[in-house]
């Protein structure tokens, strides 16, 4: 990607009603895992243009790492943060590097899942929580996922026999995005009616969904859905969370 398009995917990150929300949901998660706690020693696989990031330093020192060259120069000399150039399948760290571990939306991109997951396990401290977010359900499988390099849709139960082998429990396993879930599915069903695209004729949906209207209204009810999640687990939605401790020494 090209600067223009980094500085484009940036202001993405900052003002779309769907990130902005998610980074909400993103920020509450932090505080049920720090619980008071601050000095958090906190991994980001996956920085992409760094709001991840900048969310996640309140809670303690973060280390970032991109597989994205282009994103991960991005960061580094336009952000100035503190982040490696690597990938989730080889990560550069020691065994019980970091007290949490996070992954919001980029194991989906990975043909190498399994492993991906193996390795922030490997780096989680014992007693350190590996706290990830992804896309769900391949029933959902559209031309956003072809546009984003996506490599599949999850459910949970994939992720509970990824960690199975490891030692730790659960604190946290449910979907989200669950209010906007039928009207997506509906819209996804009626786009496999039509003709398949071209690659170069693809679009992400955030294009299809970004004006002041729908801002309002769709911001509206992901934010409701926010205040619902600090209560509630949802049975079914377009993405999932997953927060996962690894068990102490």
């Amino acid at each position: 990607m090209d600067r223009q398009l980094l500085d484009t995917y940036r202001r993405l990150e900052l003002e779309h009603w769907w990130f902005r929300v998610r980074a909400g949901i993103l920020s509450d998660g932090m505080e049920r895992i720090a619980a008071g706690r601050t000095g958090l020693r906190i991994l980001n696989v996956g920085a992409a243009t760094g709001r991840s990031t900048e969310l996640l330093q309140r809670f303690g020192t973060v280390k970032s790492i991109e597989y994205d060259e282009p994103s991960y120069r991005y960061c580094r000399d336009v952000l100035q943060m503190d982040i490696d150039h690597g990938s989730i399948t080889v990560l550069p760290y020691a065994d019980d590097a970091f007290d949490v571990v996070c992954c919001f939306d980029v194991i989906e991109h990975v043909g190498e899942d399994r492993k991906g997951m193996d390795e922030l396990v490997r780096v989680c401290a014992r007693g350190g929580v590996v706290f990830l977010t992804t896309s769900a359900y391949m029933s959902l499988w559209s031309d956003h996922d072809r546009i984003n390099h996506h490599v599949r849709r999850y459910v949970l139960d994939d992720f509970r026999g990824y960690l199975r082998p490891y030692p730790g429990d659960w604190l946290r396993a449910t979907y989200y995005n669950a209010l906007l879930f039928p009207p997506i599915w509906l819209v996804r069903m009626a786009q496999r009616l039509l003709p398949r695209k071209r690659y170069e004729d693809l679009r992400p949906d955030n294009e299809f969904m970004q004006s002041p209207l729908t801002d309002r209204l769709f911001g509206a009810i992901f934010g409701l859905e926010r205040h619902l999640l600090r209560h509630v687990d949802f049975p079914f939605g377009v993405s999932l969370i997953v927060v996962w401790r690894k068990a102490p020494a």
